[in-house]
């Protein structure tokens, strides 16, 4: 905890018992009718102490507000946030006639653009640069896949129920409220027991059922709703089940996520691409969570857009030709060490990370950097946005690193990417469950000669041993990898058998010496064949786009100063509509003119919008820049027209003809606003709301 906050909180108990006691006094003294001066002598006092305490308190509240823990102008920010965006339609609960479903939304016409134009980009910044393989497969996933993945086992989150009516809530969220409740709007507790809370904030995605159903009931935590008690925790899948066909026989689920559609098409892939490493593949498509408790909008829903990569390479080389592109940016990074020291993240040369071993490889390291390069160019404020390193306990046992990228908004950090370093896991899990090798080659100049692994089960005993299941042991035996084979050579050799789990049985059986032998053998080989490692960055899209809004929004007052006008202040690169076109005044001649320019706009594949209203300029002008609009040319003769930029509100001034070509130029990236105001004459117009 900050040294100031417990210093504040120390004090404030101490102001507290101080303002309780002298409370006593007072009523001591009347109650035994004391004399007049000195009841008035013991009153003075108490407004005074009163007074003290009301000091320490504001000072608290300030020190947690401005430390980031407030919670009262991130609500109100995010109210004005969200207000304008579905009274603008960007989003809309779906369903709302019928009074909606949680989790779920409808994206209106500019959010729809907003959507558009970030996958447009991302396809540009990562597919089209890096020479991705891009594929569409379908949601509905037979159940065998998810089994091998892990997702039907272990897609979980723990969930409670209130014991009477029955709702659902997920359990660590009702911990995380009551916490967070207590840190920041509960001054009266001491320094101690608001270490406690921020300490359980830290460590309480590590909780196992029975640690969190403990927390539960020590802090008295009931359901929100009713006031109810709780159920005990209990794990609840999170996949959407179905079944596949009329006949209901073959299970399936809505995918969770749409990775595993590129793994068990990575030997086709593979073949696609020459037989050639290293290669990524993409996809962008719909993923479904059945979600406990969906809450803060667009953050947390049961429906969401994924783009996800995986970049396959080859285990023993993890290098980057392109890593030197991106070596010398600069951004807040939070390794694993400073957040387990207490330390806030801070700048560092992803050059350096990754020379030093903070990031694990070179290839994790360039889709760090451009992911981050993606970011910004969105429009994500660069200060906001910082890549967290997940802890040892957060990892996967078979991943070599993982960093997430997290986006600051009213919420707190937010994980919108994930990148990681996945290792071989998820091509051998695939292989395994179907019997397909999805491995890659390493061809030789010349002949090498390995020390090779021979396994070779003895089918005989085996089958006397376990008779239907023979093959599944077989299978799980010949998939052992070296250090796994050698380690049950040693306990066969020196115990004569050993406990060997068989993923396909889902259980431990005893293996023999006399079932398998283990040996190593010189072998003249002309090629490796191995198991790609995947290093997989995973995008959020819905998470970024929130994040963008909220980064984008602020407000400005009108021109007489009496009211706050809302702007969205998106690149062009995102705006849902590009520019404005208005006519000045309605008549024929500046129609005319506005027709023609929306032709020409139209040509160079520049969205846009005619607002012919009768409304005044001022009035336009502000209904688009919360639509987050960046350009409006105004008709104002038949041979030139004004040009508005959004954020600077500056005008200049350009011919008829020229007009669709300087919007498109800079919409495009190609001219700043900048060139455009050194280039050509400024206006100033009295009938603008500036």
């Amino acid at each position: 905890m900050d040294a100031t906050e417990q210093s504040l909180r120390q004090s404030l108990s101490e102001k507290s018992s101080s303002v309780e006691s002298q409370g006593n006094a007072v009523r001591a003294l009347k109650a035994s009718r004391a004399a007049k001066p000195e009841i008035d002598a013991a009153i003075d006092l108490l407004n005074k102490l009163k007074l003290e305490k009301s000091t320490v308190e504001k000072q608290l509240q300030s020190i947690i507000t401005s430390s980031g823990n407030g919670s009262l102008n991130r609500e109100a920010f995010r109210q004005a946030v969200v207000n304008t965006l579905e009274r603008r339609l960007f989003y809309i609960p779906a369903f709302k006639i019928y009074r909606g479903v949680a989790g779920l939304f409808d994206y209106g016409p500019p959010g729809c653009a907003v959507k558009s134009n970030v996958l447009s980009f991302w396809r540009q910044h990562f597919i089209l640069e890096e020479n991705m393989l891009e594929v569409d497969c379908p949601c509905v996933t037979p159940e065998v896949v998810l089994k091998a993945s892990g997702h039907v086992d272990k897609f979980t989150d723990l969930m409670v129920k209130d014991e009477k009516t029955g709702t659902c809530y997920r359990a660590d969220h009702l911990l995380k409220d009551y916490c967070t409740d207590k840190v920041e709007k509960d001054l009266t507790i001491s320094a101690e027991k608001a270490a406690e809370f921020k300490d359980v904030l830290a460590v309480m995605e590590d909780y196992s059922p029975e640690e969190l159903g403990a927390k539960l009931k020590e802090y008295g935590i009931t359901a929100p709703d009713t006031k109810n008690p709780l159920s005990d925790p209990y794990p609840f899948n999170l996949m959407f089940q179905t079944s596949i066909g009329p006949s209901g026989l073959i299970p399936g689920y809505m995918r969770p996520e749409t990775a595993q559609g590129i793994f068990v098409n990575f030997k086709d892939l593979y073949y696609y691409n020459g037989r050639k490493l290293p290669f990524a593949a993409a996809q962008i498509g719909q993923a479904f969570r059945n979600e406990i408790s969906p809450r803060q909008g667009l953050l947390r829903v049961r429906e969401f857009t994924l783009a996800e990569i995986e970049h396959f390479v080859d285990p023993e080389n993890k290098s980057h030709p392109k890593f030197p592109d991106v070596s010398k940016l600069e951004f807040l990074m939070f390794p694993r060490e400073e957040q387990m020291s207490g330390q806030s993240a801070k700048k560092l040369c992803i050059g350096e990370a990754v020379a030093k071993g903070t990031v694990n490889n070179e290839t994790l390291g360039y889709f760090i950097g451009r992911v981050y390069l993606f970011l910004t160019r969105l429009g994500i404020d660069k200060e906001r946005l910082r890549f967290r390193q997940h802890l040892a306990n957060e990892m996967a046992h078979y991943a070599a690193d993982c960093w997430d990228a997290e986006i600051e908004s009213s919420y707190g950090w937010i994980e919108c990417v994930g990148i990681a370093d996945r290792s071989a896991y998820d091509l051998r899990a695939h292989s395994e469950k179907s019997g397909v090798a999805l491995v890659a080659e390493e061809k030789y100049a010349e002949p090498k000669e390995v020390e090779k692994l021979v396994i070779n089960p003895v089918k005989k005993e085996l089958g006397l041993a376990f008779k239907g299941n023979q093959k599944n042991v077989v299978e799980s035996l010949e998939a052992m990898n070296e250090k796994e084979a050698m380690e049950m050579k040693a306990s066969l050799e020196s115990k004569g058998e050993v406990e060997f789990y068989v993923c396909t049985l889902e259980k431990n059986v005893i293996i023999k010496k006399n079932m398998v032998s283990i040996s190593k053998e010189k072998k003249k080989e002309h090629q490796r064949v191995f198991t790609p490692s995947v290093i997989e960055p995973s995008f959020g899209i819905g998470r970024i786009i929130y994040c963008l809004y909220e980064h984008c929004f602020s407000t400005r007052p009108s021109k007489a100063g009496d009211e706050q006008l809302n702007v969205f202040r998106f690149p062009p690169l995102v705006a849902p509509i590009k520019c404005t076109v208005f006519p000045l005044v309605q008549n024929q001649q500046f129609e005319e003119a506005t027709k023609v320019i929306s032709k020409e706009l139209t040509s160079v594949g520049i969205s846009h919008k005619i607002d012919i209203t009768g409304t005044s300029i001022g009035k336009r002008y502000a209904r688009t820049d919360e639509l987050g609009v960046p350009f409006a040319i105004t008709v104002d003769s038949d041979t030139s027209v004004t040009i508005r930029e959004r954020d600077s509100k500056d005008q200049v001034r350009v011919s008829l003809e020229e007009a669709a070509s300087v919007v498109s130029s800079v919409a495009e990236g190609k001219m700043t606003w900048q060139d455009v105001w050194a280039r050509f004459p400024h206006h100033s117009s009295a009938t603008a709301d500036e």
